[in-house]
């Protein structure tokens, strides 16, 4: 079954990932050697763009993953023959070998096989290096144009530069659009694509219109959904945002039939899409905030909805100045020291939408709004804030003495940040309102362990975005996430992302299938038996154990890892476990021992140490007892197995009921005895074979002492029938005239006279 489920994982990746491929030719490695040398000589040269190192990194990464996956081949080989070798018989000391020539062959392919598995190595490090030496490479150039101290972008001069060649760039795109309206063959494309002018605006319109409607339609939504409003809001809102760009996209391929746009017009509509997106994402962000999204931390209501809308949209504007500046501008028309005094105003700009969204995360996180399960949400926030306002005050101050890429990267880089957090927010509130839909539980949602296991999920997914936004490139996080496949050795064996798949699928199915068996045992196969329910609960509990242990050994075999090198680990844990957990080992070992034995079993009635309850549960460390006032006691299974312990349900549910009675002197006594017993007959509980007694007791300081003395059918009544009895022998005494005294004492005062000389 292990070996399945392995097969069935490997087979999945094989189909899904093409970097499965077969092993490398010999002749291949000429081709190899060949880019290498090449790659060496560009790394060497250290002249080729950051394009081409990278494409080049690509390439080299392709050949290392080749010679990976011929290793594991060869390695496979390798690991067959040396088993083969080994099982041979140790050569004798003395005499001749009689398997000398099957271990002379078996050495000889064993070295053909390591030939070709040194090759690859050799060639997987030397790719390795090379990928190394690139990363190191573009890493050193993107610091040090980080790191370039320019000139101060705050000259007049440079101001009045950078404002006449961007008029000049937005007059040449002016000037082109009047071009192509004189222009007799501009005007005849125009009317030659007029249909498709006119469906792509109808489409435009259409999803224009679209948008609207799904606005109403999520308002009366949201009103019918009293519940889960806020779901509804978000996949309303998700479906508007679409629209509206597709409404944007059909514009801009509408507009660019026309032929009334030149290069750069077209590079406008181009655009348009994108930066319509910004905008429109920002409002949907701002929107989702202001109106909550079901997470721990929401803004509190005093923040107007207005204010957060235009923060987010002035935000977006950077970004749409920043594609613009370098994707429009690109026929060199306007200058770098125009570029960088443009880049100082958008640090500016940024640097304002920084001041007001921090001001927020503090009005917010003094509020208080997101009571108990939100402190580590508040404290986020207050930390984002107090980042920001370092760097609302840092980047303006860079940017002035001249390190405008820095502080341009660094103000770019925190809005992004802070844009990712809030969909992080959004996000998981819309996936723990959908739980809470499909659970049908809506409006208990933030409660529970499952809404945190899925802000938990979401924020690790998120951490490559963030580094990215900080500076990580893919091919960064490429190389990280192929170290990871790699997976990282223990107890001698080097345990993959796989292997802890395939650890936690078998060990899953292994305990969904043992608790699949205790159900059907407990609720159908046992029942029918002629076992107790003490047995049949001691039979669950203990495959339960046996199956968990089981599944835990077949998940840890499936993953490779040998379990003999861990031998002397576990021989010292377990001098430790002697000394330092000998208590709970103790309660353990009871804890087989009650399920084996079984002195006391779950639904008996015992009493140990005083405590007196029902048995409840019976755990490999401790047992449940409940107590008659409702209270839950918890004993260590040692005390149960070494203590004293009565126990009133063992095997039957037959006990024995005495109840003291005292009755005055000079009553007759047999006519007391005959009532009594009387009384005893009487109840349906007592059992009448053997019959309920009645003991003289004997002579008391204040009463002459009886005792009823009866068996019950059931145990558990006892204090009913004996609240029954005494009602019943009060009424009878009553009726008799026999008395039941009470303690009385006469006090003789000596020398009475005497006590009031004291006061003459």
């Amino acid at each position: 079954m292990v070996r399945l489920f392995r097969f069935c994982l490997i087979l999945w990746i094989t189909l899904v990932s093409p970097s499965f491929a077969q092993g490398v030719a010999p002749e291949a490695y000429d081709s190899w050697n060949k880019d290498a040398t090449r790659a060496e000589a560009v790394v060497e040269n250290a002249e080729a763009s950051d394009a081409a190192l990278e494409a080049l990194r690509s390439q080299i990464v392709d050949w290392r993953q080749k010679f990976l996956d011929a290793q594991s081949q060869d390695i496979a080989r390798v690991a067959i023959l040396e088993d083969q070798l080994n099982a041979l018989a140790p050569v004798p000391e003395t005499g001749t070998d009689p398997l000398a020539d099957r271990r002379a062959a078996l050495s000889e392919q064993l070295n053909a096989a390591r030939a070709p598995l040194l090759r690859a190595e050799e060639a997987y490090s030397r790719a390795s290096g090379l990928i190394r030496e690139i990363d190191q490479i573009i890493s050193a150039r993107r610091t040090n144009a980080l790191l370039e101290l320019g000139p101060t972008p705050l000259a007049p001069s440079k101001w009045l530069t950078a404002t006449i060649e961007v008029v000049g760039v937005i007059s040449g795109l002016v000037d082109e659009v009047s071009d192509a309206f004189n222009n007799a063959a501009a005007r005849a494309s125009f009317q030659s694509n007029l249909l498709n002018i006119v469906l792509q605006l109808s489409l435009t319109i259409a999803f224009f219109f679209g948008a609207s409607r799904v606005s109403l339609q999520a308002r009366d939504l949201s009103q019918n959904v009293a519940r889960n409003p806020r779901l509804a809001h978000l996949i309303a809102a998700s479906i508007k945002m679409a629209m509206l760009i597709a409404a944007f996209y059909a514009l801009g391929a509408a507009l660019l039939q026309t032929g009334m746009f030149g290069v750069r017009g077209a590079l406008v509509l181009d655009a348009m899409p994108i930066w319509a997106g910004y905008i429109i994402a920002a409002i949907f962000i701002s929107d989702r905030l202001a109106t909550g999204s079901g997470s721990a931390f929401e803004l509190p209501s005093d923040i107007e909805e207005g204010s957060i809308r235009r923060t987010f949209v002035l935000g977006a504007l950077i970004f749409v100045i920043d594609h613009a500046l370098e994707h429009v501008f690109v026929f060199n028309e306007v200058s770098a020291a125009s570029i960088s005094v443009l880049n100082f105003v958008l640090i500016l700009l940024g640097s304002y939408v920084l001041s007001r969204a921090t001001a927020k995360l503090r009005q917010a996180s003094d509020s208080e709004v997101a009571g108990p399960d939100g402190v580590f949400a508040i404290r986020f926030a207050r930390l984002l804030a107090q980042v920001g306002r370092f760097i609302t005050f840092g980047a303006p101050v860079l940017g002035a003495v001249g390190y405008v890429t820095a502080a341009y990267s660094l103000v770019l880089a925190s809005l992004l940040t802070l844009v990712l957090c809030s969909v992080i927010v959004i996000l998981q509130g819309g996936l723990v309102d959908l739980y809470a839909r499909a659970i049908g539980r809506e409006g208990e949602q933030e409660d529970g362990l499952v809404p945190i296991l899925i802000s938990f999920v979401i924020a690790f997914a998120s951490l490559p975005f963030f580094a990215l936004i900080w500076g990580a490139r893919v091919s960064n996080l490429s190389e990280v996430w192929d170290q990871v496949k790699e997976g990282v050795p223990i107890a001698g064996t080097r345990i993959s992302p796989l292997d802890f798949l395939t650890f936690v699928l078998i060990f899953t199915i292994g305990y969904m299938a043992t608790r699949l068996i205790q159900s059907a045992l407990r609720g159908s196969v046992l029942p029918k038996t002629r076992l107790d329910a003490g047995a049949q609960n001691a039979i669950v509990s203990g495959l339960g154990y046996v199956g968990i242990f089981i599944a835990a050994m077949v998940a840890i075999s499936s993953t490779g890892l040998d379990l003999s090198s861990l031998a002397i680990v576990a021989g010292a844990l377990s001098v430790g476990i002697g000394f330092g957990l000998q208590n709970i080992v103790s309660n353990f070992v009871s804890g087989i021992i009650l399920l084996i034995e079984r002195p006391v079993t779950k639904g008996d009635w015992i009493d140990v140490g005083g405590t007196m309850g029902y048995v409840r549960d019976i755990s490999v460390r401790s047992t449940r007892i409940e107590t008659f006032d409702r209270s839950d006691v918890i004993v260590p299974n040692a005390d149960l197995v070494s203590g004293k312990v009565t126990n009133y349900t063992r095997g039957n549910t037959i006990g024995r009921l005495i109840v003291p009675v005292g009755v005055a002197y000079g009553t007759d006594t047999r006519k007391v005895e005959e009532i009594l017993r009387e009384i005893a007959e009487a109840q349906p509980m007592v059992v009448l074979n053997p019959g309920p007694s009645v003991v003289f007791q004997g002579f008391g300081a204040d009463s002459m002492d009886f005792e009823i003395r009866a068996i019950l059918r059931d145990v558990n009544f006892m204090l009913s029938v004996k609240s029954e009895i005494n009602h019943q022998i009060a009424e009878r005494f009553v009726a008799e005239g026999i008395e039941i005294p009470f303690a009385q004492r006469d006090i003789t005062i000596k020398n009475i006279a005497d006590f009031g000389k004291g006061s003459e």
